[in-house]
């Protein structure tokens, strides 16, 4: 990888792992007419320039009792960030968080089994600021792989 750009074959193979992270690395191979271990070279260095930043299952969380998916918005002063961080990363039920513009700081991803643990966790947060809750009914967009 030359100046840490991408060629056509690297871009070929993001696209295939963002699909299909299980892919094997004979498959993609025969796809982008390389051998194996040239494949394996430059996932390594896909990984290591940072281009991929890890393999994940993509496991369904009401499967695994998590019903309750919300966006909660959060107004956290500037002061309060230094104690707000280490708090937010220790919350497990907390999948994302973002810092935002706008009226609120803080957007929050979070998924919680009831609407009474998320109602708890809502009153936990409101120590850094005001709130605003939005619980979602359905997805019509799942995330989806980036364009490459």
């Amino acid at each position: 990888m030359k100046n840490n750009e991408l060629d056509n074959i690297d871009k070929q193979i993001i696209t295939m792992l963002q699909e299909n992270a299980r892919i094997s690395l004979k498959e993609i191979a025969e796809k982008v007419f390389l051998s194996s271990p040239a494949v394996s070279v430059r996932i390594d260095n896909l990984l290591y320039n940072g281009y991929i930043q890890g393999f994940h299952a993509c496991v369904n969380p009401v499967k695994l009792g998590y019903h309750i998916k919300a966006f909660i918005n959060l107004e956290v002063s500037p002061v309060d960030k230094e104690e707000f961080y280490p708090y937010i990363r220790e919350c497990k039920n907390v999948i994302e968080c973002n810092c935002v513009t706008g009226d609120y700081s803080m957007l929050l991803e979070v998924l919680f089994p009831s609407t009474d643990e998320l109602d708890q966790f809502i009153g936990e947060l409101q120590r850094y600021g005001r709130t605003k809750t939005l619980i979602v009914f359905s997805t019509c967009v799942d995330h989806r792989e980036i364009r490459i």
